[in-house]
């Protein structure tokens, strides 16, 4: 297959992924806005609760990551009876353990009340996390499910399903949250209820589409037998994605509880900055997903030429979309800022003044976080976890982490140095990783080429 060819695969393909992270993130982005608009302590609670409740879910989601390059190989090599074991085995892992992240939901309050939070706002993070925690159970069992659709390439449903949990949020928190068309008006715990009302549909669309469009896999039917060989193997995989992913996750949790050190108000800039950078990286992760879907069928098939040439590809448009990125950063930032925050907001000009310096600090690390990204998607693909691990664990926390707190406090430099490490803990990863693929993981593909 040409460039152009794996371009237009590429894009086919990741453009409804792209668009359903998109429509992901707006469930978040909804949260944070509106309870901007309801109030800066809300907002910065509601910051401090995703960060606590994204550093679990990620964590799980490492299983769900590991059937997309499971599936997409077996798909490659007609193993129908491998995808089905694959997925359902993922869902198994996931229940499990969402059932056992639910205490440290409950009793988040304590939790961060040790990690140096404000009183006010732990109280509020802890009100929305003993309602939103529930939603972990549905929220990982959905993603397994979007994922084993995804690597068989189908992922214009994954789009629509999420568009309509996305709006069923949207219109459950306007309800919810400020007590409209005759609901209470609930605040931050209206906020709760709202992401799981729209994380239980979500899984009940995914479900009738998976069991309705593909009975031939027969996901549900004798679901509680045990398949401790795939169990294993999909445990194996996917426990150093997660690890992983949280290791970068982490990063960002260690940011935000360190401008939560600074105040509400730098906490409430901070957070709507990584919301922004957050909803400019679902482009990204799609791509990333693409990456590993298509290194995944390579991988199956031994084929390091197709490999080589869609890993050029997907790089090459995430990063022309950085540039794109860190143009708009640099060039709008209050009108960015703005869409988060009420005029008559009487902290919004501190925010925005804050804000400003760390959406331009954002801008940097836009190569360096794409980078990063599209190498993860690409050694997932070829189930490569192991070493990027070690990677990431370095990367994030022997780098990233102890650089934002000694540029931010003890250089002095606030919030902006605390960004500025996390520009040093990314340009580690993504330099690193994309070593570990372009060298020894593609090398170790065309070997098996030559095998077979």
């Amino acid at each position: 297959m040409t460039y152009t060819g794996h371009a237009r695969a590429i894009l086919w393909l990741g453009l409804p992924l792209i668009g359903g992270h998109l429509a992901q993130f707006a469930i978040g982005l909804t949260d944070t806005v509106m309870l901007g608009w309801y109030g800066v302590a809300e907002l910065a609670a509601i910051t401090l609760a995703a960060s606590y409740f994204f550093v679990f879910f990620i964590l799980g989601a490492g299983f769900a990551l590991a059937v997309m390059p499971m599936v997409a190989a077996a798909a490659a090599s007609q193993d129908q009876i491998a995808v089905r074991r694959i997925t359902r085995m993922g869902l198994w892992l996931s229940l499990g353990y969402a059932v056992l992240a639910l205490p440290a939901m409950i009793w988040a309050g304590p939790i961060l009340r040790v990690l140096g939070q404000g009183d006010e706002v732990s109280t509020l993070a802890a009100q929305y996390l003993r309602v939103a925690g529930w939603g972990l159970i549905p929220a990982l069992l959905v993603m397994v499910l979007k994922s084993y659709l995804a690597a068989l390439e189908r992922t214009q449903v994954v789009l629509w399903i999420t568009l309509v949990a996305a709006a069923t949020n949207a219109l459950a928190n306007y309800a919810l949250i400020f007590g409209h068309w005759g609901a209470p008006e609930l605040g931050i715990i209206g906020a709760a209820i709202a992401s799981v009302l729209s994380q239980a549909v979500s899984l009940a669309a995914v479900i009738a589409y998976a069991a309705l469009a593909l009975p031939a896999h027969s996901l549900f039917r004798r679901l509680w037998r045990p398949d401790w060989e795939m169990f294993g193997r999909v445990f194996r995989l996917g426990l150093p994605i997660g690890l992983t992913t949280l290791s970068e996750v982490s990063l960002f949790s260690a940011s935000a509880l360190m401008m939560g050190w600074l105040g509400t108000v730098p906490l409430a800039a901070h957070g709507i900055v990584v919301s922004i950078s957050s909803g400019t990286f679902m482009v990204h992760l799609g791509l990333g997903n693409v990456a590993t879907i298509r290194a995944g069928n390579a991988f199956g098939r031994g084929d390091r030429a197709h490999l080589a040439r869609g890993g050029v590809v997907v790089t090459a448009l995430s990063l022309g979309f950085a540039v794109l990125t860190i143009l708009a950063f640099l060039l709008f930032p209050v009108p960015l800022l703005s869409l988060y925050m009420e005029d008559a907001n009487p902290e919004r000009q501190a925010i925005i003044g804050i804000g400003v310096g760390l959406l331009a600090i954002a801008a940097l690390f836009q190569l360096v976080d794409s980078a990063q990204a599209m190498a993860l998607g690409l050694l997932r693909g070829v189930q490569d976890t192991r070493v990027p691990l070690l990677i990431a664990v370095l990367s994030y926390w022997a780098v990233g982490i102890p650089s934002s707190y000694l540029l931010g406090f003890v250089f002095g430099l606030g919030g902006v140095g605390i960004w500025l490490g996390l520009v040093v803990g990314l340009a580690c990863a993504g330099l690193l990783l994309m070593r570990r693929f372009w060298g020894s993981a593609l090398a170790r593909v065309g070997a098996a080429e030559q095998t077979v």
